[in-house]
């Protein structure tokens, strides 16, 4: 039985004799079927025509997408550390090179996962890597698409998914009620570092960022989550920060960049 993915999204499913009916990701408001109805492949289809770019970003940083371009372009990226290397966010695309440029820079420890729409083949990249913990907001337990004994889910504000590593996952909420970023209080030359999907997004002009609920159908989130999202930030330095696909960059003053962008977003709203 095939492990069906949504040529959408990118998210894989358990292995059936047939694809899914649906995917409920992408019946979901935030996302949207593809306007040539639903479709699906496998990743032995995947592979066939598609390979992983991987690219050194920043010194114990290293980004990998998926080129031509598959699902919503997500960008995976690797974080080096004294106790072991994570995986933030995942892609649909795992095959044999890819894993050994990943063993090259020191194999994976675990993977943490921002929101739904990163969730991608979280478990077939797990299981490439022997089975390593994959970590998930509890709050987001619903869109799992395909159940692993690798996943942990995890609850509250905070979490550390790698010991010793320094790096903190924090829920923001927003996007997915339990969507969250994650500091690398390593990053920019140890200025500190956000990553963060699209909970906190980078926009055209990288000086600033934005928030949404739904950015493909443009739909706001309201005051009360802006204040929550950067709230939740707050605590923590970071010079720099890293969206959820190539370039989305934010090269400095990163943490003045949340602050003034939601200052903007909220006069907008009257909020």
């Amino acid at each position: 039985m095939d492990h069906h993915i949504c040529v959408t999204c990118g998210a894989q499913f358990t292995g059936t004799a047939e694809p899914p009916a649906t995917c409920p990701i992408c019946e979901d408001e935030r996302q949207y079927i593809g306007h040539e109805g639903q479709r699906w492949v496998t990743l032995d289809q995947v592979r066939d025509d598609h390979s992983n770019v991987i690219e050194s970003v920043e010194p114990g940083l290293t980004g990998i997408a998926t080129e031509p371009r598959f699902a919503i372009g997500q960008q995976a990226h690797l974080i080096e550390t004294p106790a072991g290397n994570l995986l933030w966010n995942c892609i649909s695309l795992v095959d044999d090179d890819t894993v050994a440029a990943v063993e090259q820079r020191g194999g994976l420890a675990a993977i943490a996962v921002s929101h739904p729409h990163f969730f991608t083949g979280m478990a077939e990249w797990s299981g490439a890597f022997g089975g390593v913990p994959i970590y998930l907001h509890a709050d987001d337990r619903e869109w799992v698409t395909r159940p692993d004994d690798a996943i942990r889910f995890w609850r509250g504000e905070t979490a550390d998914p790698l010991p010793g590593s320094g790096l903190t996952l924090i829920r923001c909420g927003g996007h997915f009620p339990g969507s969250c970023v994650l500091h690398w209080p390593d990053g920019a030359g140890g200025a500190g570092a956000l990553l963060t999907g699209d909970t906190i997004t980078v926009v055209s002009d990288r000086r600033w960022v934005s928030f949404m609920e739904s950015y493909p159908n443009l739909i706001p989130l309201g005051a009360g989550a802006i204040r929550r999202i950067v709230a939740a930030v707050e605590p923590y330095p970071f010079e720099r920060l890293y969206g959820g696909w190539s370039g989305s960059v934010v090269g400095s003053d990163a943490k003045g960049s949340v602050r003034r962008s939601a200052e903007r977003y909220l006069d907008r709203i009257g909020g």
